[in-house]
């Protein structure tokens, strides 16, 4: 098996297990934000090894990903919704990026900087586990728009609305 094999992130995946996913990073990142200042930045460190995992592999390394996959997305629905993979990265990559910032101002000292910096995490997945609505997918498309992204990256990604099932009030 190549590198690039075991780092393959899927080109779909369910939208129902990347939503049950938001919802336990939601659980996850509460709970470190009331959690004391030597169980937060433990906690904080959980949900960055979290988010790394699914960065480089998708659900398949991820507890997370994996109870989200095969336990908790068949039962909200027998039928998967697919959708691109590629802005689901993406997204998984600004959470990994933000929950690392905070578990740095955790170990710095800076316990109400990194509590605001989860929080901000906390809004962007639970509006994906809520609303369905990904915020870094969104932010994928827009960079597609200005010519950051390719659009051949992902060619279903330049326009979230257009997507089957999605409206302007999903």
């Amino acid at each position: 098996m190549s590198l690039r094999e075991v780092f393959a992130f899927p080109e779909v995946v369910n939208d129902y297990a990347a939503r049950c996913t938001a919802g336990l990073v939601v659980a996850l990142a509460v709970g470190t934000m009331l959690a004391p200042p030597p169980a937060q930045t433990w906690l904080a460190a959980a949900l960055v090894v979290g988010f790394a995992l699914r960065v480089a592999g998708g659900p398949r390394y991820s507890p997370f990903g994996r109870l989200s996959v095969h336990v908790l997305a068949p039962r909200v629905s027998s039928e998967p919704k697919l959708v691109a993979g590629a802005p689901k990265r993406f997204a998984q990559t600004i959470g990994l990026v933000m929950s690392s910032v905070a578990l740095g101002l955790f170990l710095g000292g800076l316990t109400t900087a990194g509590v605001v910096v989860l929080g901000v995490l906390v809004a962007a997945a639970l509006a994906e586990a809520a609303l369905g609505f990904c915020l870094g997918c969104w932010m994928y498309g827009q960079l597609q728009r200005v010519g950051v992204v390719s659009e051949d990256a992902c060619v279903d990604c330049a326009d979230i609305w257009a997507r089957p099932g999605m409206t302007a009030r999903n």
